[in-house]
């Protein structure tokens, strides 16, 4: 089927434009009629853009292309408007389709949008993009579908992708100042193994000097840095390369995320963020009525750490086996007592959802508290890496010169 590229006009007078798949330009100009919107301009698409190269490049394109966090909770808070104004879904995400710019996020609604009208329930369509959607989004439309209350299950989400963005954010603000300090270090060792050893050792070698073993140590790193800089290289991008592809397996990233949550001075700060996290999702699982046993399956994969993911599935486990689930939280060894009264107060009172959500707000604040202190507990670690950088120098660069000075002097 032939895809066209439209421009028109819609009930405002704003200029919109798109493409749409259509066995002719009649259907094209009924599709957009009967959506208010006054066709302008219908036109096959350019051959070269369907042709071979063209996929390539649109393959190339779409595998780069993602959704971000903000467009999410725009289009979340757009449909809330829309549904409780009483709009078609239908309709509202065609017409979302057409306005919003990121073309992953308008060909994906513009789908949706086919779907339903194929007959899919909302959830079932939104299903059938998990690099949109995740499965915590769809699971919440889909109680809403069955509920009624499809508006609120969009104002739902919106608020908790706007916690969800915050804890991004706590989370690149709790790895952006260690990261730097490594590469600053780095940077500073190559500048002084490729510039500055070297220069120190043609005025070595003019003196004739017998040289230190820590100097002869250091001149022949620097020597090998210089002469082998490309084995170097090519040895930490085999190594990068490997670690990222080791870590996007299942075992792998299992392993990584547990070795995180034991990191000096940030592991920590990830085991609250992710706790925090568990929280908050669990809680607004379990309020929006989804089975305690579908909840943790949900919570299992939204807490972003695979390893207290697995300890969450483990949960899901013992209570299928008829364990409550404080007696679960417990074996599992993970939380914190805070987490567990919480639990255990919650499962009493039957307003689990309710102390979960207490629990996540403390550990939301915790984590803004640490960060806070955050630079001044990496500061001594930082303070004795130049200590060190600055010994180095002292012993393999200004020993011989020292040694060189006393022998003049007598």
């Amino acid at each position: 089927m032939p895809t066209f590229s439209f421009k028109g006009r819609d009930a405002s007078g704003e200029l919109v434009s798109g493409r749409q798949e259509a066995a002719s330009a009649g259907q094209v100009a009924a599709y957009l009629t009967d959506r208010q919107i006054t066709p302008v301009s219908i036109t096959v698409a350019s051959a070269k853009k369907e042709g071979v190269g063209g996929e390539i490049k649109l393959g190339r394109i779409r595998w780069l292309e993602k959704v971000k966090l903000d467009e999410l909770i725009m289009f979340s808070r757009q449909m809330y408007s829309l549904t409780k104004a009483g709009v078609p879904i239908t309709r509202a995400i065609r017409g979302l389709g057409l306005t919003v710019r990121n073309p992953l996020l308008a060909e994906t609604l513009n789908a949706v949008a086919t779907d339903l009208e194929q007959g899919f329930t909302l959830s079932g369509a939104l299903n059938r993009h998990p690099k949109v959607f995740s499965r915590l989004y769809v699971s919440l439309i889909h109680v809403g579908e069955n509920t009624g209350n499809l508006d609120a299950a969009f104002q739902q989400i919106a608020k908790y992708l706007e916690l969800e963005r915050t804890t991004i954010k706590n989370i690149k603000s709790a790895t952006r100042y260690p990261m730097f300090v490594i590469i600053a270090i780095s940077i500073a060792v190559a500048i002084i193994n490729v510039f500055v050893i070297p220069a120190f050792a043609g005025v070595f070698a003019t003196l004739g000097a017998e040289l230190p073993w820590q100097t002869q140590l250091l001149v022949g790193l620097s020597n090998f840095t210089v002469n082998y800089w490309y084995l170097i290289v090519g040895v930490i991008v085999v190594a990068l390369v490997s670690f990222f592809r080791y870590i996007a397996t299942e075992p792998g990233r299992l392993r990584w995320d547990r070795y995180k949550l034991k990191f000096p001075v940030v592991g920590g700060l990830f085991y609250r963020i992710s706790l925090g996290r568990f929280c908050r999702t669990f809680a607004l699982v379990l309020r929006s009525g989804i089975p305690i046993e579908q909840s943790l399956t949900i919570v299992s994969g939204a807490v972003g750490n695979a390893y207290i993911g697995s300890k969450v599935s483990e949960m899901r486990h013992d209570i299928e086996r008829g364990e409550a689930i404080s007696q679960s939280a417990h074996g599992s060894g993970m939380f914190s007592p805070l987490v567990m009264q919480m639990i255990g107060v919650g499962e009493e009172t039957g307003n689990i959802d309710e102390m979960l959500a207490e629990a996540a707000d403390f550990y939301e604040q915790e984590v803004e508290y640490d960060l806070k202190g955050l630079a001044s507990a990496i500061e001594p670690i930082l303070i004795v890496a130049i200590g060190i950088m600055v010994l180095i120098l002292a012993l393999g660069v200004f020993l011989p010169l020292w040694e060189l000075n006393t022998t003049v002097n007598r």
